[in-house]
C-alpha cells in the first residue's frame, strides 16, 4: 500500500473568483499559477503582465496590483479561471481535467450573465467548446449567453507577444465593450 503523497500544488485553495452580475467583462485565465494561488490574488506572478496589460489597454485610469483585483468590479470586469487546480504552468493540465471543469464552468457564466467572457489564450476555450480551430478576437459563438473573445494570455511565460502586441490585442476589446475608463 502506497502512501498518498500531497503535493504543493494539491495543497493549495482555489483562487477566489472576483464576480459579480452582469458585468461587461470576465477575462478567463485557464487556472491559477502557484503564486497566485498561495497569494489568493489573481495574476500575482512575477513576470505576468495582465494588470499593465489591463491599464495600457485602457481599461483601468491607473495599474492595479494583484492584491487589488477587487477594484476592477468598480470598472465591471471581472476574473474567474476555468479550472481551479493551480499549476506551475497551464500544459500541466490535462484536456480531461478542463473538459471536466466545462459544465459547472458554463454554469457559472450563465449565473453572472457578462456582456463578453474573454478567455486569455485559446486552450481553455478549445476544450471546452471542442473547437479547434480559434482566431484571435471576437469569436462567432457564444458561450452561456456571453459574446466570446479571446485574447493572447498575459503570462511572462507566452513570449510570442511582446507588450505592445498584448496592449493592441485588449484594446480591441475595449472598444468592443464600449466603456473605456481612460484613453491611453
Amino acid at each position: 500500500m502506497n502512501p498518498i503523497s500531497i503535493t504543493y500544488a494539491d495543497s493549495l485553495q482555489a483562487l477566489p473568483d472576483i464576480l459579480e452580475p452582469r458585468l461587461s467583462v470576465i477575462f478567463c485565465g485557464i487556472n491559477p499559477g502557484l503564486r497566485a494561488a498561495s497569494t489568493g490574488h489573481h495574476f500575482a506572478g512575477r513576470g505576468n503582465r495582465f494588470w499593465r496589460t489591463l491599464h495600457l489597454a485602457g481599461f483601468t485610469p491607473e495599474e492595479l496590483r494583484p492584491e487589488d483585483g477587487r477594484t476592477l468590479l468598480n470598472y465591471e470586469y471581472g476574473l474567474t479561471t476555468a479550472v481551479a487546480r493551480p499549476t506551475a504552468r497551464a500544459d500541466q493540465l490535462s484536456r480531461a481535467e478542463i473538459k471536466a471543469a466545462a459544465a459547472e464552468f458554463e454554469l457559472k457564466i450563465a449565473r453572472y450573465a457578462p456582456r463578453y467572457i474573454a478567455f486569455l489564450g485559446k486552450m481553455a476555450i478549445a476544450e471546452l467548446t471542442g473547437k479547434r480551430e480559434i482566431e484571435w478576437g471576437l469569436q462567432a459563438l457564444t458561450f452561456s449567453g456571453a459574446s466570446t473573445w479571446v485574447l493572447p494570455n498575459p503570462s511572462g511565460l507566452n513570449r510570442a507577444f511582446s507588450l505592445d502586441a498584448l496592449v493592441s490585442a485588449y484594446r480591441e476589446l475595449r472598444l468592443a465593450v464600449g466603456s473605456a475608463h481612460v484613453e491611453p
